[in-house]
């Protein structure tokens, strides 16, 4: 189940619903960051780019998407994880899952990768996504956002997305 191939007007997805920027600004942080659609590498991606800083309690910057284009949940429990095709500066990355069961800011369930400079294909299995500060495990039946995170450290994220879809073992 592809979510987005880059094939829309910006910051459209392919799904009908619109990519966002956050940073920490809106808890007093001052990292900052921008997100395009641009052609990386040859291939059409939306891009995150930004400067991490940890001040003022600050460490993130992020491009979400809701899985579903009117905001409600999507039911991908019938598929093994979340595939990305990504790009970046050798850096570590996150992606953050978001259920009906998430109720504050700080709260998803996570799990990292490495953009290498080369355009790769990752699989990142739903049973790996570690919940952060919940106590319950994922739902994918209850799936409402996703985002690519570039968090934690101070550092500047230059990470490239071209193709984000559920996949399935066979």
């Amino acid at each position: 189940m592809v979510i987005d191939k880059m094939d829309a007007a910006h910051p459209l997805a392919s799904n009908g619903a619109r990519w966002q920027l956050f940073t920490d600004q809106v808890m007093g942080g001052i990292s900052q960051g921008s997100a395009v659609r641009e052609t990386v590498a040859g291939r059409a991606a939306i891009r995150l780019r930004g400067d991490v800083s940890l001040e003022n309690n600050g460490g993130f910057v992020q491009i979400g998407l809701d899985l579903a284009p009117d905001g409600g949940l999507l039911d991908a429990s019938g598929f093994d994880g979340v595939e990305i095709d990504v790009r970046g500066n050798a850096q570590q990355y996150g992606v953050h899952l978001r259920t009906d069961a998430v109720t504050r800011p700080w709260q998803s369930y996570r799990q990292s990768f490495v953009a290498t400079e080369n355009w790769q294909t990752l699989r990142l299995p739903f049973a790996a996504f570690e919940p952060h500060r919940l106590d319950r495990p994922l739902d994918a039946g209850r799936l409402r956002r996703v985002g690519i995170v570039a968090i934690g450290r101070a550092f500047a994220a230059d990470v490239a997305l071209a193709r984000l879809a559920f996949y399935r073992l066979i």
